[in-house]
């Protein structure tokens, strides 16, 4: 792959590098680093149409960065130059691959650069036939390391982390490498107050509409008809919670989305449906439980029990994490204030 030239030092030595896939730095004053990057098309990328991407990384980050053809040089705080070698680092790493560089990948990237502590080594990232996908923050880093060791994963998190997706992302890849036989994907099939019974069509088309978002992210990770063959093969089931009663899921990866609005015997039904060779995600958002007054929810209840059980991971993803739109973090963060006061500085979260 091709890398980037480490040019001139600070004690004025030249030492010519080229590190496949890494970008050196090199300080060229107290308060400089400059780059130089071997492939001119490859930085071009990088840096973004109009160098949009620098600008993004200069507003985050507080650095100012002066491009020169292929070169970089870089001005501001040491470790504002040090998080922005390692976001350029990771996009050249992108454009490199013949990954698109999009808003959201620069961005996650900033996250990823700015987590406290530094970004581990080894590459954390889930191959599709269709997409490569990668953490965008230090929480979706953990999410994806907890679904790759772990037989049972709790996500935990509001709106825009990427619970649901991520844990979709990682079926399909389980599912092509032939680590499971097919995929199980469930939600509860009534929330915001809805019942099943007042809803009108057959029961595919009372359901079809609480798992859209099921199949929103397979029709991404697969291509529309791609998943819709799937489906009709088997390889992919899509179902409502309570038509999972009475199951053995072996030999499959069995998702259960929204389970902040399963009862306590749902939950627990839903848990022992674990069979050989299974693996299970449960995702949910314990900020939007639509269950009736005074009805636990199973999804608080299974992870204040199943708390340091072996071969169980519990991921609770923050309103740091979210890489929807910027304003999401923001409506959420409005939100949780707003909860914390009226509950004496305690959200469902903390529980």
């Amino acid at each position: 792959m091709p890398g980037v030239t480490r040019e001139e030092d600070a004690d004025g030595l030249k030492t010519d590098m080229t590190i496949p896939g890494r970008i050196p730095a090199d300080e060229t004053a107290e308060d400089n680093t400059v780059l130089t990057f071997e492939d001119n098309r490859l930085a071009s990328l990088a840096f973004g149409e109009h160098d949009r991407n620098l600008a993004l990384i200069e507003t985050r980050l507080g650095v100012d960065i002066i491009p020169r053809g292929n070169r970089l040089t870089l001005q501001g705080p040491e470790d504002a130059r040090t998080a922005a070698v390692r976001v350029l680092e990771e996009l050249y790493q992108r454009a490199a691959a013949g990954l698109d560089i999009t808003t959201g990948d620069v961005d996650g990237a900033i996250r990823m650069a700015t987590a406290l502590p530094a970004p581990k080594t080894g590459l954390v990232e889930i191959r599709t036939r269709r997409r490569v996908v990668r953490p965008r923050s230090p929480g979706q880093r953990d999410y994806l390391k907890a679904l790759e060791e772990h037989d049972l994963v709790f996500g935990i998190g509001p709106a825009g982390t990427g619970k649901t997706y991520l844990a979709v992302a990682r079926a399909v890849q389980a599912l092509h490498a032939g680590e499971v036989e097919r995929i199980i994907l469930s939600r509860p099939a009534v929330e915001a107050g809805e019942q099943l019974g007042f809803l009108p069509g057959d029961m595919k088309e009372k359901v079809d509409p609480y798992l859209r978002p099921l199949y929103d992210a397979l029709d991404d990770l697969l291509g529309r008809q791609r998943a819709a063959r799937m489906i009709a093969e088997g390889a992919v089931e899509v179902a409502p919670l309570a038509f999972m009663r009475g199951r053995t899921l072996a030999n499959a990866f069995v998702i259960l989305d929204e389970a902040q609005n399963t009862t306590s015997q749902q939950m627990k039904m839903f848990l022992t449906r674990l069979g050989e060779g299974a693996r299970m995600v449960i995702t949910g958002d314990v900020s939007q439980i639509d269950l009736p007054a005074g009805v636990t929810s199973g999804l608080l209840e299974a992870v204040d029990i199943l708390q340091g059980v072996e071969g169980v991971a519990i991921v609770r993803l923050k309103e740091a994490d979210i890489v929807r739109h910027p304003l999401v973090a923001r409506i959420v963060a409005a939100y949780e204030s707003r909860t914390k006061a009226s509950k004496g500085g305690k959200t469902p979260q903390d529980t």
